[in-house]
């Protein structure tokens, strides 16, 4: 098992880490466990979730995840585990989350009641990393840094990080908590995979001058990489598939960033390298994402534990120059897949 740190702090993490926003909807309490304990077992010691999880956020669910997570984690040794969660982003952001009747915000009033819900719910005293789901435009930065760096110094929380955040953001908050001197973000848990390589225009520039790492999620594209959605019809049961049918513009809309035709087309491609190889896409897909310098560790999921094996397979394997050159060439054809 290969580690990492994260950022300049002394969290030694595996260079996979469990996700689990889909743990108490599309997955069921018993299989979360199962799924929990295969990752522990197969040495994983990194876990990430959130206070508005299961996915997609609803006010009856929110908070569930940590729930089955809490409940899991007591049947471990607590400082065998890396535990990450988040507080919701602000009310003023992408979309409104059902959480605290929708009016979040990153300020000291709402990190602290999320950071109460948050230990209550895992059953603990403290969190590794404690994250901000996504920027506030409207809280000024040095607000919602000084409330995380009080939960640290109240030793509730071990070091913070931002997520869903851009160059400008990430770069104006470190230098706010240089300014301040006080804890910074160190790391950042954006988007990033073969279909969607942004993350390598700027923010990547950012990460390696100031030693932030990047935590990144949907290595494989919300399961598109695995190639199930090439076919001509949306599987049964997929994620996508279901939010196809969900009512929310934005579960659709999201919907039709992940799955399209320029996905599909670079899908294909990735699945002709894949096969080469005599691998999965989806092995392909997570060895590629957690091969780059700035990243300390890449967060997998699953709903069902048989879909673990194709990620874990990726642990052992480093790719070669000759495949990252292909791998180069299909994003070289295919401009951003993703939008």
């Amino acid at each position: 098992m290969k580690y990492k740190y994260i950022g300049k702090t002394g969290l030694r993490v595996t260079d996979i880490c469990l996700g689990t926003m889909t743990f108490g909807t599309t997955t069921s309490k018993e299989e979360a466990f199962e799924i929990l304990d295969m990752a522990y077992e197969r040495g994983i010691n990194f876990y990430d979730t959130a206070e508005i999880y299961p996915v997609p956020p609803t006010s009856n669910l929110g908070g569930l995840t940590e729930e089955i997570v809490g409940q899991w984690l007591k049947t471990k040794a607590r400082d065998s585990i890396i535990l990450a969660t988040k507080v919701a982003g602000a009310a003023s952001g992408w979309f409104v989350p059902p959480t605290r009747h929708g009016l979040t915000a990153i300020d000291a009033f709402h990190i602290k009641r999320a950071i109460e819900g948050s230990l209550k719910r895992l059953q603990t005293d403290y969190i590794d990393l404690y994250q901000m789901h996504w920027p506030d435009s409207i809280v000024p930065i040095e607000e919602s840094l000084k409330a995380f760096d009080a939960l640290i110094c109240e030793g509730k929380v071990r070091y913070i990080g931002t997520s869903n955040d851009s160059a400008y953001g990430l770069t104006k908050a470190n230098e706010t908590s240089k300014r301040l001197g006080i804890s910074r973000f160190e790391s950042i848990q954006n988007n990033f995979s073969l279909l969607n390589p942004r993350f390598l225009d700027e923010l990547s520039t950012v990460c390696k001058k100031e030693q932030i790492s990047l935590l990144p999620y949907s290595p494989i594209g919300g399961g598109v990489l695995s190639g199930k959605y090439n076919g001509n019809f949306f599987p049964e049961g997929a994620r996508f598939s279901i939010y196809m049918q969900n009512k929310s513009k934005r579960v659709q809309a999201m919907a039709d960033r992940f799955v399209n035709d320029k996905t599909k087309a670079a899908t294909t491609k990735y699945m002709q390298i894949a096969k080469k190889l005599d691998i999965s896409p989806v092995t392909l897909a997570v060895a590629w994402s957690k091969q780059h310098d700035f990243v300390a560790s890449t967060i997998i999921g699953a709903r069902k534990k048989e879909q673990l094996a194709d990620s874990f397979a990726a642990l052992d394997l480093e790719l070669s120059h000759e495949v990252l050159e292909e791998i180069k060439a299909v994003q070289k054809d295919i401009l951003y897949p993703m939008g």
